[in-house]
Parts: C-alpha cells; structure tokens; sequence
C-alpha cells in the first residue's frame, strides 16, 4: 500500500506537470490528433499478442503518443486510457491506477521520446531516419517500464521471489514486448508521416513547407 499510495502521489504530480506542459503542444492540429491517438492506444491496449512461456504483451503506447503528439499530451493521452480502463473496465484497478500510469504513461514517455529526439539529433534529417528513431524509442521504452516496476517491487513486494529472478523475468519477456510494441509505433508513424508529416509532432521540423503552384494561363 505504502508503493501504492507513492506511485499515485507522483502520477498526480506528473499528470499536473503534463496538464501545463500540453499548453504549448496543443494546436488545432494536435488537439484532433490526441483525441485520435488516445483512442487508438485504447483500442491496441485492448489486443494482446503471444510472446513466450505462455505469456502476452499488449501496446503501451507511451513513446508512440509522445512522437504523436509531443510528449506532454502523450502522457496526458495514455493517463487518460488507464483512467478508463480501471474506471469502467476495471482493468488494474484503482489501486493501481497510480503505479500503471508511472509505468505506462511517465516512464515510456520520458524513456521513448528522450531516445527518439536524441537519435534525430544524429541521423540524417529524413524520414526513415524518424520511423527508425520511433522504433528505437518504443523498443527502448518497454524494458525501461518493466525494469522500473522490478524497483517498485524492490520496494514494497510482498511475493516470496528472489529480485533476480524477478528481474531476469520481467526483462526477458518485455524485451520481446518492446519488438511488437515498436514494430506498431514504426508503422503508425511511417504511415503518419507518408500522409500529413506536420502531424508527427516529434518530426515537424522534417515537413517541408505546403508549396502553391499555379500552372501559366494559356491566352489564344
């Protein structure tokens, strides 16, 4: 309960921050996106895929919302997701709600978009370079969360497991999550950026400026 209480105190302030961070993300055009992002990671959270040992994964989301959207309204996107799904599906519950949103919302945010924006900074500033740095970023976010709940339950697990075998676990088996997980954000973002690249919040400096062209008039 202790963890619990903690994990909810640090989702509060970490949503409050996102709340007052989103000021400066949110557009007309990313506005309609969030909303869109929001309920797309809602509906993948919903599907899960076969990993290993008879165990499977679903989407975070986190480092996609974030490339999405920017990473203040991903967090406030897949706050949001969480907070329906404990809600009215009750899924992970209440009591949880706080140490799901630390893991799923504030770790692959600030883990996926940081590795994102650092590869761009390095790759060559092209597209592909961003669908690869979204893959990396998702990839790396996954086993980031996953080693983070290994320190909560450091912290106040109750279970009779050594934290080795906890940890060997956890990351053996998130590790291939964040495959699928990045292999979904590659995608959604290459597709993004094929369509409308001034939507790909992390990848707007790549947009080229809308160009009007006239063709010459034809006089008889």
């Amino acid at each position: 309960m202790p963890v619990s209480l903690a994990g909810g105190a640090i989702a509060v302030a970490g949503v409050a921050v996102a709340l007052r961070g989103s000021r400066r993300e949110l557009d007309e055009r990313t506005a309609l996106l969030a909303g869109l992002t929001a309920a797309f990671v809602f509906g993948a959270q919903m599907l899960n895929f076969p990993v290993a040992g008879g165990t499977s994964g679903h989407l975070l989301g986190g480092a996609l919302a974030a490339i999405l959207v920017g990473p203040w309204t991903g967090l406030l996107c897949v706050s949001v997701v969480l907070a329906v799904q404990a809600l009215l599906f009750a899924d992970g519950g209440l009591s949880a709600l706080g140490v799901n949103i630390v893991l799923m919302a504030i770790v692959t945010v600030i883990v996926g978009y940081g590795v994102f924006r650092g590869l761009l900074r390095v790759l060559p500033k092209t597209r592909p370079s961003a669908v690869a740095a979204s893959f990396a970023g998702a990839l790396v976010s996954v086993p980031a969360s996953a080693a983070t709940f290994v320190l909560l339950y450091a912290v106040g697990g109750t279970a009779d497991v050594p934290l080795g075998t906890v940890l060997s676990a956890m990351l053996g088996v998130h590790v291939l999550i964040g495959i699928g997980e990045a292999l979904i954000t590659a995608v959604t973002v290459s597709s993004v950026l094929a369509v409308r690249p001034d939507l790909v919040y992390g990848a707007r400096d790549l947009a080229r400026p809308l160009e009007l062209r006239t063709s010459p008039v034809e006089t008889s």
